[in-house]
């Protein structure tokens, strides 16, 4: 298992509605990677914390996501296969993440 992905998203929304945000993004987040080939395994809300599980290309990806009042955190566990694109998803999930936690 490679290094975990650590990424720290600032946000000003709130505890409430980045989770809020977060919980619709995920939502709709499903249907796209599906149709990417990745599998969701799993997503467990447990108060402001999330669980979750996938798999591309028999590999095994996992992580949790933390909203605190000003920052959301996201762990992702990539498997060694996969950890070669780690700098490409960081930016992807930065790019995305900073635009649904940004206010509108």
């Amino acid at each position: 298992m490679a290094k975990p992905l650590v990424m720290e998203i600032p946000h000003d929304l709130g505890r409430d509605e980045a989770k809020r945000r977060l919980e619709e993004g995920t939502e709709k987040g499903k249907a796209l990677l599906q149709k990417s080939g990745i599998t969701v395994e799993a997503m467990t809300w447990t108060g402001d914390h999330l669980d979750f599980a996938l798999s591309s290309l028999g590999q095994k990806i996992d992580g949790q996501v933390d909203v605190n009042l000003d920052t959301v955190r996201l762990e992702v566990r990539l498997p060694l296969l996969l950890s070669f694109f780690a700098e490409k998803l960081q930016k992807i999930v930065g790019n995305e993440g900073t635009k649904l936690l940004t206010k509108k």
